[in-house]
Formats: structure tokens, sequence, C-alpha cells
């Protein structure tokens, strides 16, 4: 137990240099805090309390009218069935668009991932792709989509193609991180033999990063299965289309059907990457 172990000594005392860098460090938070509290609306946060029956009232139009009546609640699981049964082929496309704009991006982001890292491509090289993963992580899923609609039209294809670009801006810069975090003894070994800079990135810098970008490009899946879910609120397809008609309709039955099969779609995809993840690592 710790507090039955023998008293222990101060720690080691930091130098006052670091306590100084530490102590500036959390005055900027504060003051970065103090800074955005109004531009925030943090100062009408007093009406999470005060409308806080409001949001119960909403909440319960998710549930049976009449709890205690049996009609009212076979009526709401009628209901409930019939939305589920709808919205369960709608996700799957959804995951099917995580998947696909997933893949794609995991394959562009080798070479960007590569690219970017300091200890694999020249300076003059490193500095335009990382620029580049920069603009794909900016710009958000929706805004990407719209402009893939405007070629493709509205579809699942538009989602998958906004999620690829996105995640390859991601997963490059992770991919690069992990490139320039590598042992170089084996990369050393591999040059000692003659090899070329190409085979010595198979062979040097691939095997040991493999395991992490898998790890990463799992990790990426499972946020593109929740947002491809948003997508479809303009038109890129999935569950997303549905879930938006719902809720501009206030049938709060077939909202509740949508978001329950989201939550255990969702849920299922976290816990099997988690232990792909869990193999890998």
């Amino acid at each position: 137990m710790l507090w039955a172990g023998a008293p222990r000594g101060p720690g080691p005392k930091l130098p006052l240099t670091e306590r100084l860098a530490n102590a500036v460090i959390a005055a900027g938070v504060i003051i970065i805090l103090v800074w955005s509290f109004d531009a925030a609306d943090m100062d009408r946060s007093y009406l999470l309390v005060e409308n806080f029956g409001d949001m119960q009232e909403f909440l319960a139009g998710f549930f049976p009218n009449d709890i205690a009546s049996a009609a009212s609640r076979s009526a709401y699981w009628t209901d409930l069935r019939t939305g589920i049964s709808e919205a369960v082929p709608q996700m799957i496309i959804t995951v099917q668009i995580a998947i696909w704009g997933t893949f794609i991006a995991v394959i562009a982001a080798i070479p960007f991932g590569l690219l970017s890292a300091r200890n694999v491509a020249p300076g003059w090289v490193v500095q335009p792709v990382r620029r580049l993963m920069d603009v794909f992580r900016s710009i958000n899923e929706l805004i990407i989509a719209l402009i893939f609609i405007a070629a493709v039209g509205l579809g699942p294809l538009a989602g998958v193609m906004a999620l690829a670009v996105h995640t390859t801006g991601v997963l490059a810069k992770l991919f690069s991180e992990a490139v320039e975090s590598i042992d170089h003894g084996p990369v050393e070994g591999v040059r000692a033999t003659g090899a070329r800079p190409l085979h010595e990135v198979i062979w040097g810098v691939i095997p040991q990063v493999a395991p992490l970008w898998t790890s990463f490009g799992l990790y990426r899946f499972e946020s593109n299965a929740r947002s491809a879910t948003v997508l479809g609120l303009i038109g890129a397809g999935g569950i997303g289309q549905i879930l938006f008609e719902a809720v501009r309709a206030f049938d709060y039955q077939r909202t509740a059907a949508i978001v329950i099969v989201i939550i255990l779609a969702v849920s299922a995809i976290d816990m099997m990457s988690q232990l792909l993840r869990k193999r890998l690592l």
C-alpha cells in the first residue's frame, strides 16, 4: 500500500530554469483559458443547470410516451424495430465507406509519410510534402466531400474520397513521426551490404514501423466509422442521411433507433480494433 511504505525523502530538485519554464507554461495555459472564456460563451454555462428540465423533456421523446401503458410500450417497440431494420443496411454502407476511405488513405500515406520523414527524405522534399499534408488535415471532411460531390454527384463515393484525403494527411504525419523514431542500427546494417536507399527503406525501416503503422490505421478506421455517419448529412451516403431526415422530422423513435444502431456498430468496431492492436503491439 502506498501509505504503508517507509517515508520517502524529497525527490530530485528541478533546476531553476526548468521550474521557471514550467511556471511560464502553466501561466500561459491559464491566460489562454481566460482569453477564450467570453468567445467560447462560457459565461452562459449556468443555463445548463437552469434549463436542465428542457433537456430532460427533449430526451423523453426517445422513450415511450407512457411507460405504464402496455399499448404505448408495444407501439414504441414496433416503431423502434422498424427504425432499426431501416438503419442497419445504411450503417453497413457507412462502415463500407469507412473501410474504403481508410484503405485508400493507408496506401497513400505510406509514400507521403516516408517523404515527410527527415531521416529518409531530403529537406527540399520533406517541407513541401509536409505542407501538403497540413492542407489535407486542416480541411474538414464535409468540405472535401462537397468538392467531390461536385465531381461524382451524391452518393458513397464522395464520402470515401473525403475520408481518404483527410485521413491521408493525418496518417502521413503519424507515419513520418514513427519513421523518425526508428533504431538506425538495422538501416546501417542494410546499408553496409551495399544496398540502395530504396532497399534500406524496405528492409531497414518498414519492418520496424509496420506494427505501429497498422495500429494507426486501425485507430483511424474507428474514427472514420464515426466521421462517415456525419457525411451522410450532405448526401455522401450512409446512415447520416436518414439520421438527418429523422431529426428534421422530429421523429424521435426513428432517431432513437438510428442512434442505437450507430452506438452498437461503433462499439463493435472499437472492440475489434482493440483486439487487433493488442496482437500487433
